[in-house]
């Protein structure tokens, strides 16, 4: 894990909107960690295809959730990914 983070900044999710007000996160190489909390049933969107959306959280504050969604292939290939993973 040292050698993957060397040189990368870790942002908690729970810090991210903060800091995306503060900082220019393009210029920086970051990474975050999330849990999820909270998946949804998979949705179909307008034009027919199906989407997944996910609650993430970083077990610091669990009222800072992250809602990331999932299309296309990333969607297909991920959800079923259980509640609770990392």
């Amino acid at each position: 894990m040292d050698r993957k983070m060397a040189n990368r900044k870790l942002i908690r999710l729970s810090q991210l909107k903060s800091k995306l007000a503060a900082e220019n996160l393009e210029e920086i190489d970051w990474v975050t960690f999330g849990v999820i909390v909270k998946k949804v049933t998979p949705q179909s969107a307008n034009n027919g295809r199906t989407f997944s959306i996910w609650r993430l959280n970083d077990l610091r504050d669990l009222n800072q959730c992250v809602s990331l969604f999932l299309f296309g292939d990333v969607h297909k290939e991920h959800w079923k990914t259980e509640q609770g993973t990392v």
